[in-house]
């Protein structure tokens, strides 16, 4: 670290030197313009290196499938503008992945292909993109998620199970943009002021839209289940029923804290978020009770769908903790 005292000159204005090795670094010389960004009792100086591009090149030579779309969404998710991805030969199987891999994520479109590289560019401006709006959405989609893939579990409905399982596509597009947009606010102040948010905020979105997503996998798992059980018994669909409500009432608890604008109100519903998840345990040992006289492979199949619903209580629950934690009085 290094300190630099301030100057006054002219009687009003305060000035203050740059290290010398920092501007080197970061190409600054005489007249060049950098960018002062407030936070708080803070003052955060970058570089101004206008409106380029971020442009990454990736070999794919040998990724397949799976390999690839993470290889894909990682550059995405990494901030990169334009993608560029490059091999000998680009083959057919490879173009579909990338296709399917462009259609998943949002803003990024395939601008130009050859025989060996396939050209992708994010057509979204930064200020078009909003947490705020991703992370209500994804709490709207993966709660609707759970509930619908409940009950395709308790009515025997296969059709609704089976479009459960694809809404997961949903969340994932979400959290994807929501990391994105996250990782380029740690990179550059000024992404945090286009998209009028704090860090400190867009670090708690991200944290719940972590959790949001994991629901949504969780809900996409019961759907899963759904598809191969058959209806459980009246007693324990009632407790299946039941513990599905208290979860799900945990995630809405904790998201209201989160999105509160009145500290004193948000913590309290953090606190009773968080008081809720004993009621989940105790109706997950009901449950327990109830299948645990079913035939063998049903009982362990429902005693996964219990498992998915009580960590999803749990992930609201680290919700309501980063509610908690983003009401306290800060230092």
């Amino acid at each position: 670290m290094e300190t630099r005292k301030v100057q006054v000159t002219g009687g009003s204005t305060y000035t203050v030197s740059l290290p010398k090795g920092w501007a080197t670094e970061n190409d600054i010389s005489g007249g060049s313009v950098v960018e002062f960004h407030p936070e708080e009792e803070s003052l955060l100086l970058t570089p101004r290196h206008g409106d380029d591009k971020i442009e990454g090149t990736l070999d794919i030579t040998g990724l397949e499938g799976d390999e690839l779309m993470r290889a894909v969404v990682t550059m995405y998710v990494s901030g990169f503008d334009i993608i560029t991805l490059e091999t000998a030969q680009v083959s057919a199987a490879q173009r579909r992945t990338i296709r399917d891999a462009t259609q998943g994520l949002v803003g990024l479109e395939v601008i130009g292909e050859t025989s060996g590289r396939v050209r992708l560019q994010d057509l979204l401006d930064s200020s078009e993109l909003s947490m705020h709006n991703a992370v209500t959405r994804m709490r709207l989609v993966a709660t609707t998620m759970l509930a619908d893939a409940v009950t395709a579990l308790l009515d025997d409905d296969d059709e609704l199970a089976a479009d459960v399982v694809q809404r997961d596509d949903d969340v994932d597009r979400l959290w994807s943009m929501v990391s994105r947009v996250f990782r380029s606010v740690l990179r550059d102040p000024s992404a945090a002021a286009t998209i009028g948010l704090d860090r400190e905020t867009c670090f708690d979105y991200h944290s719940s839209a972590r959790q949001l997503e994991r629901i949504g996998d969780h809900a996409a798992k019961i759907a899963t289940h759904a598809e191969t059980l058959s209806t459980p018994p009246t007693d324990a669909a009632d407790a299946i029923r039941d513990l599905h409500d208290e979860a799900t009432e945990v995630v809405d608890m904790g998201m209201d804290a989160l999105l509160e604008d009145d500290s004193d109100r948000a913590t309290r519903l953090a606190h009773d978020a968080r008081t809720r998840i004993a009621n989940v345990d105790e109706l997950t040992r009901r449950v327990d009770d109830e299948i645990r006289e079913l035939d063998p492979q049903q009982a362990q199949l429902l005693g996964l769908v219990v498992d998915s619903l009580s960590r999803s209580a749990d992930y609201g629950g680290n919700i309501a903790e980063t509610a908690l934690q983003n009401a306290a009085p800060k230092p």
